[in-house]
């Protein structure tokens, strides 16, 4: 714990100057050597000895973590490493590889401004690799690239010393590649890689040795000379002659801009206020003496100091007993302590200024993505948009009744660590559902329930979420008030492909300016006319408001869209979330007192309308998909393909390198269950495989009667298949 102290206390000295912080995450593929990475990272800062570097994975400290040998979690630590005779503070956040965590490294991106890709030298870019780099670029966060492994393309491929250039040559021509085609712009601006430049380092996170350029001219090591050491597996005078923390740190340092030369930037990316105001100019420069601007990005729990919110600090300073406004919460939050985070363990400061990732305890209101601010009325932050969705949920009850009030806090808290976790309480059978991102992601927050919360559950096995859409037009259709005093007219649509997308890329949203919003709308091809009268968003559904003048219409609105909001989530035909709807409202009679048009009598009119009008508009289900991508040697390629073709799955391409086949291929989530163990017994243990999110598909047109009848038994439902009329008052 010393060394951590000593550390503490230099980090301390050097939070006050932003020019010399980097606040930067490590990102990759699953198993490319995220946190052997880190480990020397931090053994180079004396935080770690350096003969248990890339083995210690001091980072992964969850037990879970230790026993899976992945990461789950996001680490932060902060560290002092020496460049050109300066001290720097470099604020480091470990982020996992696998896709169904990839929600912590959409968080970790907010927090930073640069970004280590690091890439297996044998494996090169994986499906994982582009999503995280593409995350990375949608937030302004600059890359640098780590090519891990290269003593394997040495000693287990036997290449030789040009054979390895080139190998090495493709890969950064890959990165680069990927970078253009996600970000054309920044590319022009110099955010390629280049070796030549320095902004690429190889080596070997587990002999702890690496290389770059600048590092060959500090040390007078050159290429051949490293080759020649791995062949004859001498990798200790290697570490000694080039250590890794040295070249990584020096390239982070060197390319990586600092919290001035990056908010600069950034602030006009995830924040939609007005930029010459005086927070705007604050936080453009960093400035700690501004007011306070504070991003939470991760809340994770302290068994003794409760919930503890990271995040970034744009401007302004952080310290103990400050009250501070929390974006959605209606009383001020007061701040109990503020530190660092060192790994596994929070050490306290007293005050984090601007430019610093920041752990705070005290804000009970705040949630992943919250704004913290001490100025009222503050426009908040832009929320955090996860690369992809919930698609499959379990049901979760209490083993023992006397459980039942503590289960329900323990999924409330759960749900606020994981933003990409979603609880809902099924009314009808009293369930607790809980959808995640995968079959693990659900198994490991179920253990962790148990294991952290004292909480002992059984889950039923994992089902798939489905989503409803429809894919005619139908209305206007008429919702009467049970009172028959208010009527709503309604049309619905399917929503263009093109606002969906701006939609879950963020590029529009409620909360920005109007005028901004008409605008992107408009070059998206909505008539000017819908552009201006859009009242509501909620996921992908769109609700516009094309009546003129109708009078009382302004105060009944939150009733209308709050029916609207309910139908959304659990559509009429199996009552499952819908996506891609566009719902207008094209007149309206309302009664003219108050007391007539109350919420019991608004929102049921106006929820079925449009239940009836989506059933009248071919309301169907879409199911989700996953990319599945195999390595699998030639000879075991037939069982490899046969497994995908056996589950309704498509192949999309496949190319040969050497006697390794690699298999692009697409499937419904609800087929791929088993599939670890399948694929397994399939290729003789040999296939290595990764998926990824690939969006929704229509359900085919034979199957739906019998997956919708599925659904509506399990949650309680009446069989038979819904119809419109069901819905409308006569």
């Amino acid at each position: 714990m010393g060394r951590r102290k000593k550390m503490v206390e230099r980090v301390t000295a050097l939070m006050s100057n932003p020019e010399m912080i980097r606040n930067i995450a490590i990102i990759a593929h699953i198993d490319h050597g995220k946190t052997t990475l880190s480990d020397n990272l931090l053994a180079g800062a004396g935080m770690i000895s350096k003969e248990l570097a890339g083995r210690q994975l001091f980072m992964d400290s969850d037990e879970e973590e230790q026993e899976r040998g992945i990461t789950i979690d996001s680490a932060n630590v902060s560290m002092v490493h020496e460049y050109e005779d300066e001290e720097y503070l470099i604020n480091l956040i470990d982020t996992p590889g696998h896709v169904d965590f990839g929600g912590d490294v959409t968080r970790a991106m907010r927090a930073v401004d640069g970004a280590v890709v690091v890439i297996d030298a044998v494996e090169g870019t994986m499906p994982q690799t582009e999503t995280v780099l593409r995350q990375a670029l949608k937030e302004h966060v600059r890359p640098v690239l780590f090519i891990n492994k290269v003593d394997r393309l040495i000693n287990e491929l036997q290449v030789d010393a040009q054979e390895m250039q080139i190998r090495l040559g493709k890969l950064i021509d890959h990165v680069n590649k990927l970078i253009k085609g996600m970000n054309e712009e920044r590319y022009n601006e110099g955010w390629r890689v280049d070796a030549a430049e320095g902004t690429v380092a190889f080596g070997s996170a587990l002999y702890n040795w690496a290389i770059s350029v600048p590092m060959m001219q500090k040390t007078g090591v050159s290429f051949d000379e490293v080759f020649n050491y791995c062949r004859a597996e001498d990798m200790k005078s290697l570490g000694e002659k080039c250590p890794l923390h040295e070249a990584v740190n020096d390239m982070v340092i060197r390319f990586l801009p600092s919290p001035i030369d990056a908010q600069e930037d950034r602030v006009g990316v995830i924040w939609h206020g007005d930029l010459e105001t005086g927070i705007g100019k604050q936080m453009a420069d960093a400035d700690a003496k501004g007011d306070l601007a504070f991003m939470v990005t991760d809340i994770s729990m302290d068994p003794h100091a409760g919930e503890v919110s990271t995040g970034r600090l744009f401007s302004g300073s952080l310290s103990r007993g400050m009250e501070v406004f929390v974006s959605g919460a209606s009383k001020k939050n007061r701040i109990q302590q503020v530190g660092v985070f060192m790994g596994p363990e929070r050490l306290e400061v007293d005050e984090i200024p601007a430019g610093n990732i920041a752990a705070v305890t005290g804000l009970r209101d705040a949630i992943v993505g919250s704004t913290v601010t001490s100025l009222e009325g503050m426009s908040p932050f832009e929320s955090i948009k996860h690369a992809s969705e919930p698609v499959v949920t379990v049901a979760v009850e209490a083993k023992h009744m006397k459980d039942l009030p503590k289960l329900v806090e323990v999924l409330r808290q759960v749900a606020k660590e994981d933003p990409t976790l979603k609880i809902t309480l099924d009314e009808e059978t009293g369930e607790h559902l809980m959808a995640g991102m995968g079959e693990l992601h659900l198994e490991v927050i179920a253990h962790r329930i148990e294991r952290d919360k004292g909480v002992e559950i059984t889950t039923t096995p994992p089902l798939v979420v489905y989503r409803e859409t429809i894919t005619g037009v139908a209305g206007p259709v008429e919702g009467k008030s049970p009172n028959r005093h208010n009527r709503f007219y309604v049309v619905v649509e399917p929503l263009e492909p093109e606002v969906r997308e701006l939609i879950r890329e963020g590029e529009i949203s409620m909360r920005m300016p109007e005028l901004e919003r008409r605008e992107k709308l408009m070059a998206a091809g909505v008539g000017k006319d819908e552009a201006k009268k859009i009242a509501d968003i909620f996921e992908s559904n769109v609700y516009y408001d094309m009546t003129k003048g109708i009078q009382h219409l302004n105060e009944t609105m939150e009733l209308v869209l709050e029916g609207f909001v309910e139908v959304m989530k659990a559509g009429p035909l199996s009552k499952e979330p819908c996506m891609g709807v566009k719902v207008k409202l094209m007149d309206a009679k309302l009664h003219e007192d108050a007391v007539h048009r109350g919420p019991a009598q608004v929102i049921p009119a106006s929820r079925q309308a449009i239940q009836a009008a989506m059933l009248m508009a071919d309301d169907t289900l879409f199911e989700p998909y996953q990319k599945v991508f195999i390595q699998t040697p030639q000879e075991q390629m037939g069982g490899a393909t046969k497994e995908i073709q056996g589950r309704r799955g498509v192949i999309i391409d496949m190319t040969s390198e050497g006697d390794t086949t690699i298999i692009e291929s697409k499937a419904p989530v609800s087929e791929l269950f088993g599939f670890a163990g399948d694929i397994r017994s399939a290729t003789e243990g040999r296939a290595m495989w990764s998926t990824e999110f690939a969006g929704f598909e229509p359900l085919p047109t034979n199957m739906i009667t019998e997956v919708v009848t599925g659904i509506r038994e399990r949650k309680g439902l009446k069989k038979d298949l819904p119809q419109a009329q069901d819905f409308m008052s006569m």
